[in-house]
């Protein structure tokens, strides 16, 4: 208040000097117009030049191995090869259209691959998530010794490529060869991996030990970011350790459980490795089309239909668009609503 007063006497005197001088009342300095000396100019073209060289090799790159890529698949999409004749005549490039998009779409065994994945999805990403989460927890807490150790023994298995961990498991899988099979036999037990309503449990269970271990790390390293003070007044307010890391920790990692979501999702709808393996071991319901990209590797590389591989992969890409739509936007809501 009182510097508001005193700016509006020192207006008011100010006006009334200019009124009795008949001079006008003295205005505020215009601003400088910005240097443009030749130094100056020099020195932001150069920052211009600098700043161009460190991003465009990022466009480059991107233009290279991502947006021409995309650009063909949708040019091959639009195309057909028919042969003429008997067949003798060679074959033809013809323009299609759409109407590789009704074939894959009009596909029994493309639509039943989507139900495949869905079906594998709602197995996969709550025992991936729920288990990283528990594992992320459980080193985190105060009880846990020697943390640096469990996370390097269960990170391990992620540096592992994925075609090697696959046929670790495939040998585990195998009667007459997996110890594992053994140890359930001397318990009075017996289990069979390839059979048709274990295969599923099978592929889930490789999958999840290869990448359960990479999400635990994200989640712990989000986990650090929790300051200490909220978690000890919640343990001053008579909070256990089960309700802590439930209503505490995890609301405050919201953001790296979304991203893992959302990583999760887009990664599982491309699954490729574990049920060609198993096809190829020979399990009864793993076929040529079990995944969508098992159909399009089958569509592309054995019957040589370029157009239907390359409409197919681009309905699988948009798959994954609207997944990850679907899982920003729930996301988003938890967030805010635990927030």
């Amino acid at each position: 208040m009182a510097l508001s007063s005193a700016r509006t006497t020192a207006r008011t005197v100010a006006r009334t000097a200019g009124r009795s001088t008949g001079r006008p009342a003295s205005r505020p300095a215009a601003p400088r117009p910005p240097d443009r000396s030749p130094g100056v100019s020099r020195l932001r073209r150069s920052r211009r030049r600098t700043a161009a060289v460190l991003i465009v090799p990022f466009f480059v790159l991107f233009a290279a191995v991502m947006a021409a890529p995309i650009g063909y698949a949708v040019w091959m999409s639009l195309f057909q090869e028919k042969s003429s004749g008997l067949g003798f005549g060679g074959t033809e490039r013809v323009f299609a259209g759409f109407g590789n998009y009704a074939n894959a779409l009009g596909d029994a065994g493309f639509r039943s691959s989507f139900a495949h994945i869905a079906l594998y999805c709602a197995l996969y990403i709550p025992v991936m998530i729920g288990g990283s989460l528990a594992l992320a927890l459980l080193v985190d807490s105060t009880l846990a010794r020697a943390k640096r150790f469990f996370q390097l023994a269960l990170f391990l298995p992620h540096a592992i490529p994925g075609l090697i961990a696959s046929i670790i498991w495939i040998y585990l899988y195998t009667p007459g060869l997996s110890p594992v099979i053994d140890w359930i036999g001397a318990l009075g037990g017996s289990w069979n991996f390839y059979r048709d309503d274990h295969v599923l449990a099978s592929m889930v269970n490789l999958c999840a030990w290869q990448w359960m271990g990479y999400n635990m790390v994200i989640f712990y390293a989000a986990l650090q970011a929790v300051p200490r003070e909220v978690i000890e007044a919640a343990v001053v307010d008579g909070a256990g350790a089960f309700r802590t890391a439930l209503q505490i920790k995890v609301p405050m990692i919201a953001s790296a459980v979304v991203m893992t979501v959302l990583f999760t999702c887009v990664g599982a709808i491309q699954i490729f490795t574990e049920p060609k393996l198993l096809n190829q071991r020979g399990a009864p319901s793993i076929d040529t089309e079990w995944s969508p990209t098992l159909f399009i590797w089958k569509a592309g590389f054995v019957q040589h239909d370029y157009g239907l591989a390359a409409a197919a992969s681009l309905l699988l890409a948009a798959l994954g668009v609207a997944l990850s739509y679907l899982v920003t936007r729930l996301g988003n809501r938890w967030k805010a609503a635990t927030s």
